[in-house]
């Protein structure tokens, strides 16, 4: 049994959609599951236990290009697969599985996807309000409790992570995710990161700072506000590396990212910070996450900038009170 997995473009969702790999391997255990998703993803894919092999999935978004879907998808018809499960919901992420003849073809109705899909669900967002679940009920009923997402770190992985920064190896940092690839409406102010900073960092607790290049320059700001006590690793490190340095953290402090999912499924105490997402569509999926979310009467909002300019459910989120939760996660 060969099945394939069309994959989300997000980090976080990619690691959301871990459960339904799982339940996959649990209904059919000798299944090989290859995963067709972005090159920035392939990282996080190799570390889980399901997934058997990675295929590059050449395509950005908005990138049509029906030709070049035509020729991956008949490369791919010679693996034999007998199922696909879509998870975007666009029309042009079934092209592939259609044009590869694969049997089965299951995602949800999307956007009018009746003849590239032939196993069609409908969505049920008060049965299944987190995607998570929503994923996961493409292998079927869900079970009491689903399977939890979990990335792979070795110590020696971890080790190598340091070595290649020039980080202390006994160091028990604590992590902080200032970075948002959504927008700033769902990053925590960098005023607030560094006041935090202040209230948490010691010689042997070290702040490090984690993201993308992207963060990079609210990372030096965060720097600045914490009088130099943080180090700005942002750019700095691979996806792979970050996955190893998170790994190894005491606690960490994660605005509502894909490296807060990273965070959770490497079971590490988690502090996630929500503003204008929710909590309760897309929560990091961990026993060891702390929540916090105002919750306030035009939450959430989903919007990439706050549509009444104030940014009030992040900036009213104080850095005391995510000391506070940082203390309780990483008590026990």
């Amino acid at each position: 049994m060969r099945i394939l997995v069309v994959a989300p473009s997000w980090i976080g969702d990619t690691i959301l959609a871990q459960p339904l790999l799982a339940l996959l391997k649990r209904n059919r255990p000798d299944a090989v599951i290859d995963v067709l998703a972005p090159d920035w993803s392939a990282p996080l894919l190799a570390r889980m236990d399901e997934v058997d092999a990675v295929i590059p999935n050449p395509f950005r978004h908005g990138d049509f290009n029906l030709g070049a879907r035509r020729s991956l998808g008949r490369r791919l018809a010679g693996k034999g697969y007998a199922e696909a499960y879509v998870l975007p919901n666009s029309w042009k992420s079934a092209l592939i599985p259609f044009f590869a003849g694969i049997p089965i073809r299951a995602g949800y109705q999307g956007e009018a996807r009746y003849l590239l899909l032939n196993r069609r669900h409908r969505l049920d967002d008060v049965l299944h309000p987190q995607l998570v679940q929503r994923y996961a009920a493409l292998a079927g009923s869900l079970p009491a409790s689903l399977p939890a997402a979990k990335l792979n770190s070795t110590g020696k992985q971890q080790l190598a992570a340091r070595q290649a920064l020039g980080l202390p190896a006994d160091a028990t940092p604590v992590v902080f995710c200032p970075g948002a690839e959504y927008g700033p409406a769902k990053r925590w102010p960098a005023q607030h990161f560094g006041a935090l900073v202040q209230l948490v960092a010691t010689p042997q607790q070290p702040v490090w700072l984690i993201g993308s290049d992207k963060d990079a320059a609210v990372g030096d700001e965060i720097v600045a506000a914490s009088g130099g006590k943080a180090l700005n690793l942002c750019g700095r490190s691979t996806l792979e590396q970050a996955v190893d340095l998170i790994a190894s953290a005491r606690c960490v402090v994660s605005n509502d990212s894909g490296l807060m999912h990273v965070a959770a499924a490497l079971g590490r105490p988690l502090v996630a910070l929500y503003g204008s997402s929710s909590p309760g569509y897309t929560p990091p999926i961990s026993n060891r996450a702390q929540i916090v979310y105002r919750k306030l009467e035009c939450s959430p909002c989903f919007k990439r900038e706050c549509p009444l300019g104030h940014f009030d459910c992040l900036t009213g989120i104080e850095p005391r009170q995510v000391a506070a939760a940082i203390a309780a996660s990483t008590k026990n």
